[in-house]
């Protein structure tokens, strides 16, 4: 509830506030759905099997639970790194901000993430679908191929196709992160002046936490051997619900604006207004 409500408040102080609507908070916005995407679409099931003690799912479920987890996933993944981008043209190129990054250009990137993130999500379904499986007990309460690779008779071609995966949806967009970062952190650290230098800095490092949190979270469920099953699950847990719940608050905590859209949003004052 914590997530679900935090996240919806972003978006509506977002579409309420005019001084809010900005390439940044356009991509904050649509962070904020994939968060709630994440938690309506794992959490209710996980409640339900602590409650009941049922630890079971029916392959219709698994697989509608896969395709919204996965469309989340990868469309955070490309999502995160154009919030990268967009912190890269606003500290290293900020009078051609505007150009490099109008309304129609944030709307068509905003667009095609998904839009990939929806076909990513079709392709590994239809993967998982054609797998012959030799259990029907997935041993995690959240659907992903993985835990389809583990019921598979077979591992041929398996390996690859969650190699590619993971280059494509996790490494890649990192590294391009990385970079991006890289040179952003290196024109801060050129700014003569300490309070040019802070203020540089405060516009990027509420989403250099949430890019080090999740990308860190997603990295270590996959590096981790076999044997640590019991640790990728909290991760997972994580990954799942603790992270969409931090991610607004860290936005919100870290920005004034954002702190002063909520203050007006619900009928307080702002000190100097």
């Amino acid at each position: 509830m914590t997530g679900l409500i935090a996240n919806s408040t972003t978006i509506l102080v977002v579409y309420s506030d005019r001084n809010l609507q900005t390439p940044m908070y356009l991509f904050l916005c649509n962070l904020s759905i994939i968060d709630i995407c994440y938690t309506t679409s794992t959490v209710p099931k996980l409640l339900h099997m602590l409650l009941t003690g049922d630890y079971t799912l029916s392959f219709t479920q698994c697989f509608v639970q896969m395709f919204f987890f996965l469309l989340a996933a990868a469309t955070e993944d490309l999502l995160l790194f154009i919030m990268a981008y967009d912190r890269y043209v606003a500290i290293c190129n900020p009078l051609l901000y505007h150009q490099m990054l109008s309304k129609k250009i944030c709307i068509l990137l905003t667009a095609i993430a998904w839009v990939i993130g929806c076909i990513n999500s079709v392709v590994v379904i239809f993967t998982a679908y054609n797998l012959p499986l030799c259990s029907n007990t997935i041993p995690q309460f959240l659907c992903d191929f993985n835990a389809f690779t583990k019921l598979s008779c077979t591992t041929t071609g398996l390996q690859l196709f969650s190699l590619i995966e993971t280059v494509i949806f996790g490494f890649a967009p990192f590294l391009c992160s990385l970079i991006s970062y890289t040179r952003v952190i290196s024109v801060i650290l050129s700014i003569k002046s300490s309070e040019g230098r802070r203020k540089a800095f405060s516009t990027c490092s509420s989403h250099l936490i949430v890019l080090t949190i999740y990308f860190s979270t997603w990295m270590s469920v996959y590096i981790l051997p076999a044997t640590k099953d019991s640790l990728k699950r909290f991760l997972l847990v994580q990954s799942a619900v603790i992270t969409p719940m931090l991610n607004p608050m860290i936005y919100s905590v870290r920005n004034k604006d954002v702190k002063r859209a909520l203050l007006k949003l619900v009928g307080g004052k702002v000190r100097g207004e």
